[in-house]
C-alpha cells in the first residue's frame, strides 16, 4: 500500500468500531503497533438492541477525540473514504447496509458474522456480483497469530476441535452471533467439505458435531463465560498438533493488517468458505432447535 487509506466506519454498535480506529490512529497507542495504513474519517452511527444511545454517545466522545467524524447521516458518513468497514454488531442489519454500500464501488469488509441467516449471506453475495463488489468477511481468530503458527506445522487434519466462548446475544441467535470465531477456525483447519451439524446443549453451553463428507471429524466446543480458544489437531496416524491462543499479537491487530493486504488486492477469505462457515453456523442454529443432525447447505 502506497499511502494512508481513508476509512469509513458503519455502524457502532460494537466495541469494535472502537478498537480498530484505536490501532489506526490513537496516539497513545505505540508507533510499532498502530496500523497506521488505515485511518478512520468518519462513523454512521445508529442504535440497535447491542448498544443504546448512552453506549454510543460514549463512543462517539472518544473517536471525535482521535480525529474520527461520527454521524447518523449514511451519505455523510461515507462521504470522501477509499473503503468501508461494516462494524455492526447486530447481523440482522449485514444485509441491508451492505446493499447500500455496495453501490458506492468501495471495496468493502464486513465483520463477523456474514448475516443473520443463510439466505441472508446468499443475497449478500449476489448484490456483490450484481455491483461487482471486492469484499471480504471474517472473525479474527482466522488471523491469530498462534493459530497460524500452528496450522503452519501441516498436521493433516483428520480430526480437529475447536474450543471458545459463546456469549448471549441481545437479539437473535447467540450461536451464530459468538460461534462465529470458532467455526471460522475450524473452516480454516479444515477446509470446505461440510456436510452435517449435530448439536448437543448442556449446562456449559454447546458442543457442536461437524460431518464432513469424506469421512473426517471436526467438533467445536463453545462454552458460557470462558473466554478462551484453542485448537487440537489430529492426523489419521495419531499425531497431535495443540494450539492455545495466547493473544500474542492482539487479535485486531492481525485482522486489520488483512484488512490492509485486502486493500492491496489480496483476498483474505474466498466467498465460498466465508460462506461454508455461514452454513454450519447455520445448521448448527437448526439443530439446536430440531436435535437432530441437520445438512449444511452452501448453495
Amino acid at each position: 500500500m502506497t499511502k494512508t487509506s481513508k476509512v469509513a466506519i458503519i455502524g457502532l454498535d460494537t466495541s469494535h468500531a472502537v478498537e480498530f480506529p484505536k490501532l489506526m490512529q490513537d496516539p497513545a497507542v505505540p508507533a510499532e503497533k498502530r496500523v497506521s495504513e488505515l485511518k478512520a474519517t468518519r462513523c454512521l452511527r445508529f442504535e440497535t438492541p447491542f448498544q443504546n444511545r448512552e453506549g454510543l454517545d460514549r463512543r462517539t466522545q472518544y473517536l471525535e477525540s482521535i480525529g474520527v467524524r461520527v454521524t447518523e447521516d449514511f451519505d455523510t458518513a461515507v462521504a470522501d473514504c477509499d473503503a468501508i468497514l461494516i462494524e455492526i454488531n447486530d447481523p440482522s442489519l449485514h444485509l441491508t447496509y451492505f446493499e447500500r454500500c455496495a453501490t458506492l464501488g468501495k471495496p468493502i469488509f464486513l465483520d463477523k458474522p456474514f448475516a443473520d441467516t443463510f439466505d441472508n449471506a446468499m443475497k449478500i453475495m449476489e448484490i456483490a456480483e450484481k455491483h461487482g463488489t471486492r469484499f471480504f468477511t471474517s472473525s479474527a481468530l482466522r488471523f491469530d497469530f498462534d493459530f497460524s503458527a500452528g496450522l503452519a506445522e501441516k498436521t493433516r487434519p483428520e480430526a480437529v476441535t475447536i474450543w471458545g466462548p459463546v456469549g448471549k446475544a441481545p437479539a437473535g441467535s447467540s450461536l451464530v452471533w459468538y460461534g462465529v470465531h470458532a467455526f471460522e477456525m475450524l473452516q480454516r483447519a479444515m477446509g470446505r467439505g461440510s456436510v452435517g451439524v449435530r448439536v448437543s446443549r448442556d449446562r456449559r453451553g454447546a458442543v457442536c458435531h461437524v460431518i464432513y463428507g469424506d469421512g473426517r471429524r471436526g467438533v467445536v466446543e463453545l462454552t458460557e463465560n470462558v473466554y478462551c480458544y484453542g485448537a487440537l489437531i489430529r492426523d489419521h496416524k495419531g499425531t497431535e498438533q495443540l494450539i492455545r491462543l495466547t493473544g500474542k499479537i492482539p487479535f485486531y491487530e492481525m485482522l486489520l493488517r488483512e484488512i490492509v493486504r485486502f486493500l492491496d488486492g489480496a483476498r483474505p477469505v474466498e466467498p465460498a468458505d466465508s460462506l461454508e462457515v455461514m452454513a454450519m453456523l447455520s445448521a448448527a442454529e437448526r439443530s439446536l432447535i430440531t436435535g437432530s443432525a441437520e445438512p449444511v447447505y452452501t448453495r
